[in-house]
């Protein structure tokens, strides 16, 4: 893969890198901590040219360069190419099973497939999946219950369909093991652990 970066200009990385990721990362611990909370994680970033700025701030915050990415088709674009190795270092790998972390589309099929599920013994060896979505807090909701939650949390996520359901819960039947996903719309997130159980 040619590495060099490409000649159309870098979108930026955050204007005060230290103190933006700081923050950026407490509302991501929040949000996993929150199971269905939506969290406001920037609104001032300049996003490459195909991610929302909540995908950009989580890949700037968290990826690094122990941490493979894996693309969709979607977002194979050098604008997020660049943007990722130039502000983040992270290698983007061709495989699901390399991947750290993963960024698809709501509508990407065949969303869980091959990704690392972590085994019995490290089930932390496995994948977070952000996948953005339309629109977040809007559309029919499902009822969410689990670690983090009281009692139960009605939550809504644009742009899904009941088969992305039904793979859902047989990734939370493989708990400890199983991937993590993260919902990006606009300038915001929702975190979905694997332990979390969701019916219509």
């Amino acid at each position: 893969m040619n590495t060099a970066l490409g000649t159309h200009d870098i979108a930026p990385g955050f204007a005060d890198p230290s103190h933006e990721s700081q923050r950026v990362f407490r509302g991501v611990l929040d949000a996993f901590a929150h199971p269905g909370r939506i969290v406001t994680v920037a609104d001032t970033l300049v996003a490459p040219e195909g991610l929302c700025i909540a995908s950009a701030t989580f890949l700037l915050t968290l990826a690094d360069r122990d941490t493979p990415l894996w693309l969709a088709p979607e977002f194979e674009r050098p604008e997020v190419h660049d943007f990722v190795r130039f502000h983040t270092g992270a290698p983007i790998v061709g495989g699901r099973a390399d991947a750290v972390f993963a960024l698809l589309a709501h509508d990407h099929a065949l969303l869980f497939d091959d990704f690392a599920i972590g085994t019995d013994t490290y089930p932390d060896r496995s994948a977070t999946l952000l996948i953005e979505v339309p629109v977040l807090g809007v559309g029919p909701a499902r009822t969410w219950r689990g670690p983090g939650i009281d009692g139960q949390a009605s939550v809504a996520v644009a742009g899904l369909d009941n088969g992305f359901w039904l793979d859902w819960a047989a990734n939370h039947s493989l708990f400890p093991c199983g991937v993590d996903v993260v919902f990006a719309a606009g300038s915001q997130l929702v975190a979905l652990p694997r332990g979390i159980a969701v019916e219509a």
